[in-house]
């Protein structure tokens, strides 16, 4: 539910006709990306504030019942389709490619896919991508299992460099400094069943630290813009309480503001 942080970012360059030729995005960055390519401002804050308590949309009862914390028929059919739907017109002719990332169960790799009609197919994949894991069961695709885009690559940059894109704006969800620390061994014994993603987790938090050290870097040299929250967010994985989803959300709209006029100056050289 940082990612709240990210909905905030991405609707001030709605307002502000802020496109790009390529987006991906990665667990909530996946679900609430898509709505950047749909071009449906205060969609993911509006559905997240109105269902964040109902046990449909995130509960132990739906864990319980259906084997995911986020109810998939709940998340990926009812809320799109009827109580909050998703504008899939306007997305299948938004010409900005936007790609999700899941980890392939078997190999521990993640696998990238271009989403290009919010259809049945994009759904399952942002699904995949979203997939906690032990909380969630793996999605399967083509005849493979998939979970969290997160867990194999945080940041997809890189796949993005390697489409070519060698200059990035990338939203961020952590503040600047912070650290991460090595998943509970609990949560890689739980996995064992997937040695491969549990091998991932496990060595999770150096992948991710040498990825910011090397966005930083980049960011120095200039290729990349990086926005990130000034200080923690504030909001759980999973969080009930809608005032706080609304506090991370106007943080995202507020530091987007503040870095406008330099974000735009970074774009203008790019061209």
């Amino acid at each position: 539910m940082r990612g709240m942080f990210t909905c905030g970012v991405i609707d001030v360059f709605m307002e502000n006709d802020i496109s790009f030729e390529a987006a991906v995005g990665i667990s909530a960055g996946a679900v609430f990306g898509c709505n950047y390519k749909s071009r449906q401002i205060g969609r993911p804050i509006r559905y997240n504030k109105r269902f964040c308590k109902d046990p449909r949309y995130c509960s132990i009862r739906s864990l319980i019942k259906t084997g995911d914390l986020y109810g998939a028929d709940f998340c990926y059919r009812e809320l799109p389709d009827t109580l909050d739907p998703f504008d899939r017109e306007t997305f299948k002719n938004d010409p900005m490619d936007f790609y999700v990332g899941a980890t392939e169960v078997k190999t521990g790799k993640c696998t990238y896919h271009n989403c290009v009609d919010g259809g049945d197919a994009d759904m399952l994949w942002m699904r995949a991508s979203a997939s906690m894991p032990v909380v969630s069961k793996p999605v399967e695709i083509d005849g493979n299992l998939y979970l969290d885009g997160g867990i194999s690559d945080s940041i997809p940059y890189a796949f993005m460099e390697s489409l070519g894109y060698t200059r990035n704006v990338i939203v961020l969800t952590q503040p600047a400094g912070y650290v991460k620390h090595k998943t509970s061994s609990l949560i890689t014994f739980a996995l064992r069943k997937y040695p491969a993603v549990a091998e991932k987790m496990a060595n999770r938090h150096e992948v991710y630290n040498r990825q910011i050290k090397e966005i930083e870097e980049k960011e120095k040299r200039g290729d990349f813009f990086v926005i990130r929250p000034p200080e923690e967010v504030g909001v759980g994985k999973t969080e009930k309480d809608p005032d706080k989803l609304e506090k991370a959300y106007q943080m995202g709209r507020k530091e987007a503001q503040r870095v406008l006029p330099e974000l735009n100056v970074f774009i203008r050289q790019n061209i």
